[in-house]
């Protein structure tokens, strides 16, 4: 008779025996560091080599930050509605009527008031476009379409109306109080003396985070704000899970006791104020001078890009509308140069992908990579300077590329865009 010994294993070869676990995933918090620093580093390496120091300035984020703003809430407007299953490309018109609406209570009783009149304004359009594809399934595209369509006419009409005999120009208002902006001090003197010492990296960084803190508006701070709010309200409330499953799938939701009517009429009017705001952002803070005609020149359809971009979730959304924003604020500041030295940060960041792509012996993407990094380098060689008629739509060119780049990984909501009929 023998007796059997179990033998304690050491957690070491416990291991060994289960074999491979799962890979661990980097969280996605870290990834988005990483990549921010990977494009800081690229921007600053560009900036050394090619002599350029305006793509790392406090004024050329300063600017960024400003022109990131419109497309950062038209695009959480547009995050709201598209959850909920709704298609918002009417976005655009959204804007326009938080311009129109902003610049009327605006000049009137202030800033503050601007920024809800724009809300409202906006809001209104969003009650249109869901009465239009919730309750009557008119298909989204066209009830979009139809919404830019009205939002110019009508304010058009309405500055003829109102803002004519004041401004003696049915195509602008009078002049509309702005918000007072807020520099971090000392915080700020202290980033702009590095930034003037011209150190490699450090002074880059210095000029980055001194166009971050320096000449803020409470709008800016808001629309900051309003990223993690999104962020606990669609993904971490009751209300936000019922809204995210109507964009899924409404019938299993409706089986289980969610409202999908009142869930979608929410999420669009939402979208609708967010959008207006988007449009508020355009009058409201220092720099603008009012209400002007055809002033937001497709900004509601670059913030439906950036929602694209970011995969439907707010923080690759932020990312977006900075990539946006910052493309429009060089070309504004800097002109071709700096744009052709912008090309150059592309080909080193390229470069880096080119390296991950081989690593992971993914030859058709690394070839493809390749190519564009060639074409690129071409253009960057070939021109002294870009023209103006080219910088100017540059932030459209961005979303042009950056959409076909990254169209072959996104997620949109399962029913995002399906008429939805109860019962």
């Amino acid at each position: 008779m023998s007796a059997v010994v179990d033998t304690p294993q050491s957690p070491d070869s416990a291991a060994f025996l289960a074999g491979p676990g799962p890979k661990r995933k980097l969280p996605g918090w870290s990834v988005g560091l990483l990549l921010v620093a990977a494009a800081i580093g690229a921007l600053s390496t560009a900036s050394y080599l090619t002599g350029v120091p305006q793509l790392t300035s406090s004024g050329t984020f300063q600017t960024a930050v400003q022109l990131a703003m419109p497309i950062l809430l038209a695009g959480l407007g547009g995050l709201w509605a598209e959850r909920a299953g709704v298609v918002n490309i009417g976005l655009e018109g959204m804007m326009i009527m938080g311009t129109w609406g902003g610049a009327w209570a605006g000049y009137q009783w202030g800033p503050w008031a601007g920024l809800v009149a724009a809300a409202v304004f906006g809001a209104l359009g969003g009650l249109l476009h869901a009465i239009a594809t919730v309750t009557f399934g008119v298909n989204h595209i066209v009830s979009g379409v139809a919404i830019n369509l009205l939002g110019a006419g009508v304010t058009k009409y309405l500055s003829t109306l109102l803002f004519q005999p004041v401004s003696h120009n049915p195509r602008e208002s009078p002049p509309v109080p702005k918000f007072d902006t807020f520099s971090m001090q000392p915080l700020g003197d202290w980033l702009a003396e590095l930034e003037n010492e011209q150190r490699v990296g450090i002074s880059d960084v210095a000029g980055i985070l001194k166009g971050l803190v320096t000449g803020v508006s409470p709008l800016t701070m808001l629309a900051i704000l309003l990223v993690p709010i999104t962020y606990l309200v669609l993904w971490r409330s009751r209300f936000g899970l019922r809204l995210r499953s109507c964009g899924e799938n409404p019938v299993a939701a409706e089986s289980l006791g969610v409202n999908v009517y009142l869930h979608k009429y929410a999420a669009v009017i939402v979208s609708g104020a967010l959008a207006g705001l988007g449009g508020a952002a355009l009058l409201l803070n220092p720099g603008q001078s009012g209400y002007l005609e055809n002033q937001t020149n497709g900004r509601g359809y670059i913030g439906l890009a950036a929602m694209i971009f970011g995969n439907w979730r707010p923080t690759g959304l932020l990312g977006g509308a900075a990539l946006f924003g910052y493309a429009d604020g060089l070309q504004l500041r800097s002109g071709g140069g700096a744009v052709l030295a912008l090309l150059y940060a592309a080909v080193l960041a390229l470069g880096v992908v080119v390296i991950w792509q081989l690593w992971r012996r993914r030859w058709v993407a690394t070839a493809v990579t390749v190519s564009g990094a060639l074409i690129l380098y071409w253009v960057y060689w070939s021109f002294n300077e870009l023209p103006s008629q080219i910088t100017t739509y540059l932030p459209h060119l961005v979303t042009l590329v950056v959409l076909a780049v990254s169209a072959q990984r996104l997620r949109p909501p399962a029913a995002n865009g399906v008429e939805y009929r109860r019962g």
